[in-house]
């Protein structure tokens, strides 16, 4: 595949994340051009921030393959605590910043199982896919691109159990630049 030729290096990790991710998760890293370009509606670019909304989806369906919040920090240099409220739908905006790193991950991993090598790596997709059951979030094939990101969509499906086509690279991806 072309896009992974490109990587970023672990010395690029910022500082609050250093040390926290596992060192498996942040070697050199593909990059990946994104399915679809966020939207942006009029008026939203206001001080760099955009409606919630398909950052949101996106982080709930990356938990119905078993990518749990702190796998997804870990992968766009976003605190967990801030992927945590966005996903529960605790923040109606945020910014661009947060938004592409977070559709950056989503590109790559919308349709890859989170990996379950070791009992903890088994334990942290288990409880993303049981948080996903629980919420009746769908899975990204189960949303539309088109209108992902326009304020107030909703996916004509709930939950449904999710396969994928693969696991995710161990590796990343990690998407460091403009988040801080």
């Amino acid at each position: 595949m072309a896009d992974r030729a490109q990587v970023v290096p672990v010395a690029r990790l910022p500082g609050h994340m250093a040390g926290r991710c596992d060192a498996r998760a942040v070697e050199d890293v593909p990059r990946a051009a994104h399915r679809t370009q966020p939207a942006v509606a009029a008026g939203q670019l206001k001080l760099g921030r955009v409606d919630a909304n398909g950052t949101m989806l996106r982080l709930r369906a990356l938990h119905v393959m078993g990518h749990g919040s702190a796998r997804i920090a870990c992968a766009t240099g976003v605190s967990e605590q801030v992927i945590q409220r966005v996903t529960r739908g605790g923040s109606r905006t945020v910014s661009l910043a947060v938004r592409d790193a977070v559709a950056r991950v989503y590109d790559l991993w919308w349709d890859l199982r989170a990996p379950e090598r070791t009992g903890a790596e088994r334990a942290a997709a288990t409880k993303a896919r049981h948080r996903a059951r629980r919420g009746d979030w769908c899975a990204g094939a189960a949303l539309d691109d088109d209108r992902l990101d326009q304020p107030g969509y909703r996916p004509r499906h709930g939950w449904l159990p999710a396969s994928g086509t693969g696991i995710a690279d161990q590796s990343g991806p990690t998407i460091w630049e403009g988040i801080g």
